[in-house]
């Protein structure tokens, strides 16, 4: 915790799942987390979960046991690295509609995932501007505009979206420039660009792919992070990450 030498751990995940027991599934991580200090955000609907929180090691490893001894969340994919700091200056566990609220009931990611690329792959064709299809490659940002302008992918489609739910509308105005290429939607941790890839598939975008967990997964596994340029966003006290997941220059400013 701040003020110790112990490191901060911080640890992010999500999956599309059914949830049919979200209220109560919501008291039960909200106290493991009350009662290891945790602090962060955890959020729980019916199509999944979504989690980013901060602690002492040895708390956040004590609450992902007892969350991941659910058969629902054994296999859990996590970001997770550590700080000097505690990013975050609350707790919060919500029930709510939608993990990332999108407003279109026949997106249901939780039956199944949306084909995925993963970081070194899409390092590879990012050189070549090109997938091994031979298709050209265009990277499409599913974020909001101001997350867009600290950093993004070199020559991302950019659609200046306010919220995520304006991305249906978005996407039928600009559907045409996307026929014939390979695009590949990406967001912060992957939440946003799975249910986007999804919708596409769904509106008849032929060659669809999210990027596997996101940006955040791309920092850890692509040395350098190879063609991002500036900051990823993060939605807490840091603000920024720069490509090595460390608090950014600017935000540290």
């Amino acid at each position: 915790m701040p003020g110790t030498a112990a490191p901060v751990a911080i640890v992010a995940a999500y999956r599309f799942v059914e949830i049919d027991d979200g209220p109560s599934l919501r008291g039960r991580l909200e106290a493991a987390a009350r009662a290891g200090g945790l602090r962060g955000t955890v959020l729980i609907a019916p199509e999944g979960i979504n989690l980013s929180l901060a602690g002492a090691p040895a708390a956040v490893e004590a609450w992902l046991r007892g969350l991941q001894a659910d058969p629902r969340f054994a296999t859990l994919e996590l970001k997770s690295h550590r700080s000097t700091t505690l990013p975050f200056k609350h707790l919060r566990v919500k029930f709510k509609p939608e993990i990332i609220r999108m407003n279109q009931p026949a997106v249901r990611p939780q039956a199944g995932r949306a084909p995925a690329v993963d970081a070194a792959t899409l390092a590879r064709w990012l050189d070549a501007g090109r997938c091994d299809a031979g298709r050209e490659l265009v990277m499409l940002d599913t974020r909001n505009g101001f997350e867009v302008d600290a950093g993004a992918f070199e020559g991302a489609i950019d659609w200046r979206l306010a919220k995520f739910s304006d991305f249906p509308a978005a996407l039928q105005v600009h559907r045409g420039e996307l026929q014939g290429k390979t695009v590949v939607s990406y967001c912060t941790g992957g939440i946003r660009c799975e249910k986007a890839a999804l919708w596409m598939a769904e509106a008849g975008v032929a060659h669809v792919l999210q990027l596997d967990g996101g940006i955040l997964r791309y920092f850890e596994a692509a040395p350098g992070a190879p063609h991002w340029r500036g900051d990823c966003f993060v939605f807490d006290e840091r603000a920024g990450l720069d490509a090595g997941l460390g608090e950014s220059a600017a935000t540290k400013a």
